[in-house]
Protein backbone atom coordinates (compact mmCIF):
# COMPACT_ATOMS: atom_id res chain seq x y z
CA UNK A 1 0.00 0.00 0.00
CA UNK A 2 2.81 2.30 0.48
CA UNK A 3 3.21 2.47 -3.27
CA UNK A 4 -0.41 3.43 -3.80
CA UNK A 5 -0.21 6.09 -1.12
CA UNK A 6 2.81 7.63 -2.80
CA UNK A 7 0.96 7.69 -6.06
CA UNK A 8 -2.01 9.45 -4.52
CA UNK A 9 0.19 12.01 -2.78
CA UNK A 10 2.09 12.65 -6.01
CA UNK A 11 -1.18 13.01 -7.87
CA UNK A 12 -2.47 15.48 -5.30
CA UNK A 13 0.72 17.50 -5.49
CA UNK A 14 0.65 17.47 -9.27
CA UNK A 15 -3.01 18.46 -9.26
CA UNK A 16 -2.33 21.31 -6.85
CA UNK A 17 0.59 22.55 -8.98
CA UNK A 18 -1.61 22.47 -12.10
CA UNK A 19 -4.39 24.29 -10.28
CA UNK A 20 -1.94 26.94 -9.08
CA UNK A 21 -0.53 27.36 -12.59
CA UNK A 22 -4.03 27.79 -14.07
CA UNK A 23 -4.95 30.27 -11.35
CA UNK A 24 -1.76 32.24 -11.98
CA UNK A 25 -2.48 32.37 -15.73
CA UNK A 26 -6.03 33.52 -15.15
CA UNK A 27 -4.80 36.18 -12.74
CA UNK A 28 -2.27 37.42 -15.29
CA UNK A 29 -4.91 37.63 -18.00
CA UNK A 30 -7.28 39.40 -15.67
CA UNK A 31 -4.67 41.98 -14.68
CA UNK A 32 -3.86 42.75 -18.35
CA UNK A 33 -7.51 43.28 -19.14
CA UNK A 34 -7.71 45.61 -16.21
CA UNK A 35 -4.84 47.62 -17.57
CA UNK A 36 -6.53 47.81 -20.96
CA UNK A 37 -9.87 48.72 -19.48
CA UNK A 38 -8.49 51.39 -17.20
CA UNK A 39 -9.41 54.67 -18.86
CA UNK A 40 -6.38 56.66 -19.87
CA UNK A 41 -6.48 60.42 -19.62
CA UNK A 42 -7.05 61.82 -23.09
CA UNK A 43 -4.46 64.25 -24.37
CA UNK A 44 -5.47 67.86 -24.29
CA UNK A 45 -6.87 68.96 -27.64
CA UNK A 46 -4.48 71.02 -29.73
CA UNK A 47 -5.42 74.66 -29.93
CA UNK A 48 -7.22 75.46 -33.16
CA UNK A 49 -5.41 77.83 -35.45
CA UNK A 50 -6.31 79.14 -38.84
CA UNK A 51 -4.92 77.01 -41.66
CA UNK A 52 -1.64 78.40 -42.89
CA UNK A 53 -1.57 79.32 -46.57
CA UNK A 54 0.81 77.23 -48.64
CA UNK A 55 3.76 79.12 -50.04
CA UNK A 56 3.53 79.85 -53.73
CA UNK A 57 6.22 77.95 -55.57
CA UNK A 58 7.81 80.03 -58.29
CA UNK A 59 9.00 78.15 -61.38
CA UNK A 60 12.74 77.73 -61.46
CA UNK A 61 14.44 80.39 -63.54
CA UNK A 62 17.51 79.18 -65.38
CA UNK A 63 20.62 80.91 -64.11
CA UNK A 64 22.15 81.03 -67.56
CA UNK A 65 20.22 83.02 -70.18
CA UNK A 66 21.70 80.78 -72.89
CA UNK A 67 19.47 77.97 -71.61
CA UNK A 68 16.28 80.02 -71.14
CA UNK A 69 13.93 79.20 -74.05
CA UNK A 70 12.17 82.55 -73.58
CA UNK A 71 15.45 84.45 -74.07
CA UNK A 72 16.64 85.50 -77.54
CA UNK A 73 20.02 83.92 -76.70
CA UNK A 74 18.42 80.48 -76.98
CA UNK A 75 18.07 81.15 -80.72
CA UNK A 76 21.33 80.33 -82.45
CA UNK A 77 20.75 80.43 -86.22
CA UNK A 78 20.85 83.28 -88.76
CA UNK A 79 19.23 82.43 -92.11
CA UNK A 80 20.08 83.79 -95.57
CA UNK A 81 18.61 84.18 -99.03
CA UNK A 82 20.13 82.26 -101.94
CA UNK A 83 23.75 83.28 -102.62
CA UNK A 84 23.63 86.04 -99.93
CA UNK A 85 25.85 86.56 -96.91
CA UNK A 86 24.63 89.84 -95.40
CA UNK A 87 22.72 89.69 -92.10
CA UNK A 88 19.18 90.91 -92.73
CA UNK A 89 17.23 93.22 -90.39
CA UNK A 90 15.25 90.21 -89.15
CA UNK A 91 18.36 88.63 -87.59
CA UNK A 92 20.21 91.74 -86.39
CA UNK A 93 18.62 91.67 -82.89
CA UNK A 94 19.77 88.05 -82.53
CA UNK A 95 23.36 88.88 -83.48
CA UNK A 96 23.29 91.99 -81.26
CA UNK A 97 22.09 89.94 -78.27
CA UNK A 98 24.88 87.40 -78.70
CA UNK A 99 27.46 90.18 -79.14
CA UNK A 100 26.23 91.80 -75.92
CA UNK A 101 26.47 88.47 -74.11
CA UNK A 102 30.05 88.02 -75.32
CA UNK A 103 30.90 91.58 -74.29
CA UNK A 104 29.52 90.96 -70.79
CA UNK A 105 31.15 87.53 -70.48
CA UNK A 106 34.76 87.93 -71.66
CA UNK A 107 35.52 84.26 -70.90
CA UNK A 108 32.84 83.00 -73.28
CA UNK A 109 33.89 81.82 -76.74
CA UNK A 110 31.86 80.83 -79.78
CA UNK A 111 32.20 79.35 -83.21
CA UNK A 112 30.12 80.88 -85.99
CA UNK A 113 29.51 78.02 -88.41
CA UNK A 114 28.61 79.07 -91.97
CA UNK A 115 26.42 76.66 -93.93
CA UNK A 116 24.91 76.52 -97.42
CA UNK A 117 22.38 74.46 -99.29
CA UNK A 118 23.54 71.69 -101.61
CA UNK A 119 23.39 73.72 -104.81
CA UNK A 120 26.70 74.99 -106.13
CA UNK A 121 30.15 73.43 -106.23
CA UNK A 122 31.89 72.31 -103.07
CA UNK A 123 34.43 75.13 -103.33
CA UNK A 124 31.76 77.77 -103.93
CA UNK A 125 29.70 76.54 -100.95
CA UNK A 126 32.71 76.51 -98.62
CA UNK A 127 33.61 80.07 -99.66
CA UNK A 128 29.99 81.27 -99.27
CA UNK A 129 29.72 79.61 -95.84
CA UNK A 130 32.95 81.33 -94.78
CA UNK A 131 31.69 84.74 -95.94
CA UNK A 132 28.48 84.19 -93.94
CA UNK A 133 30.42 83.22 -90.79
CA UNK A 134 32.84 86.12 -91.15
CA UNK A 135 29.93 88.55 -91.70
CA UNK A 136 28.36 87.54 -88.38
CA UNK A 137 31.76 87.67 -86.69
CA UNK A 138 32.46 91.17 -88.04
CA UNK A 139 29.06 92.42 -86.93
CA UNK A 140 29.66 91.06 -83.40
CA UNK A 141 33.11 92.63 -83.13
CA UNK A 142 31.70 95.99 -84.29
CA UNK A 143 29.16 95.63 -81.47
CA UNK A 144 31.92 95.19 -78.86
CA UNK A 145 32.68 91.47 -78.75
CA UNK A 146 36.35 90.55 -78.84
CA UNK A 147 37.79 88.85 -81.95
CA UNK A 148 39.55 86.33 -79.72
CA UNK A 149 36.11 85.12 -78.52
CA UNK A 150 34.85 84.27 -82.01
CA UNK A 151 35.98 81.73 -84.56
CA UNK A 152 34.46 81.78 -88.07
CA UNK A 153 34.21 78.33 -89.69
CA UNK A 154 32.59 77.15 -92.92
CA UNK A 155 30.98 73.75 -93.38
CA UNK A 156 29.50 74.55 -96.78
CA UNK A 157 26.85 71.96 -97.52
CA UNK A 158 28.32 69.34 -95.14
CA UNK A 159 26.03 69.96 -92.12
CA UNK A 160 22.47 70.29 -93.44
CA UNK A 161 19.79 71.15 -90.92
CA UNK A 162 17.00 69.79 -93.10
CA UNK A 163 16.99 66.78 -95.40
CA UNK A 164 15.35 67.22 -98.75
CA UNK A 165 15.89 68.68 -102.18
CA UNK A 166 13.28 71.43 -102.25
CA UNK A 167 13.16 75.14 -101.44
CA UNK A 168 11.94 74.54 -97.85
CA UNK A 169 14.93 72.32 -97.06
CA UNK A 170 17.39 74.60 -98.86
CA UNK A 171 16.10 77.66 -96.96
CA UNK A 172 16.80 75.94 -93.61
CA UNK A 173 20.29 74.91 -94.71
CA UNK A 174 21.39 78.43 -95.73
CA UNK A 175 22.41 79.62 -92.29
CA UNK A 176 25.05 80.47 -89.69
CA UNK A 177 24.92 78.65 -86.38
CA UNK A 178 26.26 80.29 -83.22
CA UNK A 179 27.81 77.54 -81.11
CA UNK A 180 29.02 78.33 -77.60
CA UNK A 181 32.03 76.41 -76.43
CA UNK A 182 31.83 75.22 -72.83
CA UNK A 183 28.50 76.88 -72.11
CA UNK A 184 28.53 78.28 -68.60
Amino acid sequence: MAYQERQVKTGRITGRICALAVAALLAACASEKTKEQTPQPSPAPAPRTAPQPRPVVQPAVPENPLHDPANILAKRSVYYALDKYDVTAEYRPLVEAHAKYLREHPGATIAVEGNTDERGSREYNLALGQRRAEGVMKMMTLLGASERQIEAVSFGEEKPQAAGHDEAAWARNRRCDIVYRREQ
